[in-house]
């Protein structure tokens, strides 16, 4: 049998002799010596791993011999995958996969920020409900734009490039946003930052996929989604121990308030900034620039990668003995040389950069996507992406919803009712919650240095009253009679009065700004919810990277996907917050599971020249489902929870059926 390492078409190695494989062991036995260790199987009969991989390679070699009418990317992906293999899974990946990490865990923190500031934020800047839900919605809508911008550049420009720019951009408008005054400069600021942050997730999967071999692919990318939950259990830590704390800021006047939800913004940056240093070190994919016809480049980066991890396994004497990997020319770069071949630099830099907006415009990403070979499989994962995003998010938002729902009913179930009463002489120097005073009459009263919050006056008569320094939070006053009576530096607005009768009543010094009203923290069990809710993901991202490889992708999802949908069901025997909180955990647990098999077969179902932007087009369609679904569920709060229920469960069991149409691709060679 011929030698299918010796370079017939493909790539040569140094020698005649077959290169020395990975060590087999754990990655926790770097440094030791092989020679030095007994394989336990081999008294067994029992193959070697080594061994099993050679035979593998053998096959594939065999393979690729007989098929006299393969092309040029089918043989490059032959030889990249046995040179990955060559180079070991070692030192160089883990700390890609820590770097890579971080900017997907910017991506997790990204889709909690706007949703914990937005009870504070929405008193500095006077939100109206409908200004507070297009905050919650415009960085959904900045990453859908982002992921569908930066996903088909990074297939044209680079990987590491496009993920450098992404988190830079998503740096400077997410700290521009923390300084932002005005509600339109805050909402335009993190509408840009999310455009930066949606390319981490179809840029980070596709680049480290690029620096693993087949046989850790769907483990080690498992492993990487990981790091979202971290983003969440990050968030909401920092967010109950500073939003809170108001003496984390400043103010300069009434005009510039920097409080301590501001200060939340700020920190939630670092994991893009920590991310975005440690891409500085980080080497291009090489697979990219194989595609690319940047052979020398490939060579290199693979040859460093080769010798970082055998160093850090002990054995730095092992060559790289990779000579040749035919690199195969795009019609795309060609078409971009021919046309910036002559002219002045500028007009060289215009058609290069006109070029590039055609080729990953929305017409020409969505296209590429749709051509023979690969329409079924768009179809199939738009479906999936959009299904499992649908029920995702939306009960993402229902359940923290439905709690606060709940905790108001009972807050409204304690309310003290006065009918009647009548008070004259007295000094009010306590505070007033949760009360209805009804037909009441308040004779010669003062309320001074007092804090009313959700207090309601309701056909009562005021007279020869004094209001002073009075701060309140959902009080009105509401068909009273008010006459001879003064409010002084209160924020007790003329519009706190309904059908009131106001008879010869003064309003002095009235305090402005809505950042003046009685600070209404959010409450703890909102950190608390929003923490178990990402820490329930752990066991299920252990389970499915553990059996990612042994079960196979689209057993995992279409399995989570149905098992996720019964779950759905229990929510009606939810009456309580705990019961929400409990069931809210296993959803989350169980549906990671999905995510992870999602996420690591939309790799390995698309070529290396449409990855990225099939990651893209799909992170862009899971995007705009989450603004669907988390519009739709939050409408139906306190409305009833049949509908939400029933649409979250069918949205999961069509996609968990569909997801058992996809082709297994855990032994498919990454294309």
């Amino acid at each position: 049998m011929a030698d299918p390492y010796q370079n017939n078409g493909g790539y040569g190695y140094q020698g005649e002799s077959y290169p020395q494989e990975e060590d087999a062991a754990s990655d926790a036995t770097e440094g030791h010596d092989d020679e030095d260790q007994m394989y336990e199987g081999e008294y067994q009969g029992i193959p070697h791993p080594d061994e099993v991989k050679a035979a593998q390679r053998a096959a594939r070699a065999k393979a690729r011999q007989a098929q006299a009418g393969a092309t040029e990317l089918e043989e490059l992906a032959e030889q990249y995958e046995d040179i990955m293999e060559d180079c070991g899974h070692g030192r160089f990946q883990w700390t890609l996969f820590i770097v890579l990490g971080l900017a997907l865990m910017a991506d997790g923190v990204e889709c909690f920020v706007v949703g914990f500031v937005l009870p504070s934020a929405e008193k500095d800047m006077c939100l109206s409900n409908g200004e507070k839900g297009m905050l919650g919605l415009i960085v959904f809508l900045g990453m859908m734009v982002g992921a569908f911008i930066w996903g088909g550049m990074a297939d044209k420009l680079g990987r590491r490039k496009c993920l450098i720019w992404a988190l830079t951009v998503n740096c400077v408008f997410a700290f521009l946003s923390s300084f932002a005054q005005g509600y339109g400069f805050f909402l335009f600021f993190r509408l840009f930052s999310g455009i930066g942050i949606g390319g981490s997730v179809p840029i980070v999967y596709s680049y480290f996929s690029e620096f693993l071999q087949m046989d850790k692919r769907g483990e080690h990318l498992s492993w990487l989604c990981m790091f979202w939950m971290v983003g969440g259990i990050y968030a909401s830590f920092t967010a109950w121990g500073i939003i809170p704390r108001y003496g984390w800021g400043f103010s300069m006047g009434t005009e510039f308030q920097f409080h301590g939800w501001r200060v939340f913004v700020l920190v939630c940056a670092l994991p893009a900034i920590t991310s975005l240093v440690g891409l500085m070190f980080m080497p291009e994919s090489p697979r990219f620039l194989l595609e690319n016809a940047k052979h020398d480049e490939a060579w290199m980066i693979l040859k460093n990668v080769h010798d970082t991890n055998w160093r850090a396994k002990g054995q730095p004497e092992k060559v790289f003995q990779v000579t040749h990997i035919k690199a195969p020319k795009t019609n795309e770069d060609e078409f971009i040389e021919i046309q910036s071949a002559t002219g002045t630099a500028i007009q060289r830099w215009a058609v290069r950069t006109l070029t590039l907006c055609k080729l990953v415009g929305p017409k020409m990403n969505v296209a590429s996507l749709l051509g023979p070979e690969l329409r079924l499989s768009t179809l199939f994962m738009a479906i999936i992406w959009f299904t499992m995003a649908f029920s995702y998010y939306g009960l993402g938002v229902w359940f923290p919803d439905m709690i606060k729902y709940l905790q108001q009913e009972e807050y409204e179930s304690k309310v003290k009712v006065f009918h009647r009463e009548r008070v004259e002489r007295f000094h009010f120097n306590f505070s007033l919650e949760n009360q209805i005073h009804r037909e009441g009459e308040y004779i010669n009263d003062k309320f001074i240095n007092i804090e009313m919050k959700s207090v309601k006056f309701e056909d009562s008569l005021f007279e020869d009253c004094y209001f002073e320094d009075i701060k309140s939070t959902e009080t009105m006053f509401e068909n009273c009679t008010i006459r001879s009576t003064v409010f002084y530096n209160t924020d007790l607005y003329e519009e706190k009065f309904i059908d009131c009768k106001l008879e010869n009543t003064t309003f002095l010094h009235n305090k402005r700004g809505c950042h003046l009203d009685i600070d209404e923290e959010n409450d703890v069990l909102i950190y608390l919810v929003s923490f178990l809710g990402s820490l329930a993901v752990l066991p299920g991202n252990i389970i499915s990277a553990l059996f990612m490889e042994k079960i196979g992708r689209v057993k995992i999802i279409g399995l989570s996907m149905l098992i996720s949908a019964g779950c759905t069901f229990f929510l009606f025997l939810s009456f309580s917050q705990a019961a929400i909180i409990a069931w809210q955990c296993l959803f989350c647990g169980v549906s990671v599971a999905a995510w992870n098999g999602i996420e690591v077969i939309t790799v390995e179902l698309f070529p290396a020249s449409k990855r990225a932007t099939a990651f893209g087009v799909l992170n862009a369609l899971c995007k705009l489902a989450a603004i669907l679904g988390s519009s739709i569920f939050a409408s139906f709060v306190g409305v009833t929870k049949v509908v939400p229920i029933l649409l979250s469960c069918a949205a999961l069991v069509c996609g968990g059926l569909v997801a058992l149409k996809l082709p297994e691709t855990r032994e498919k060679i990454l294309q």
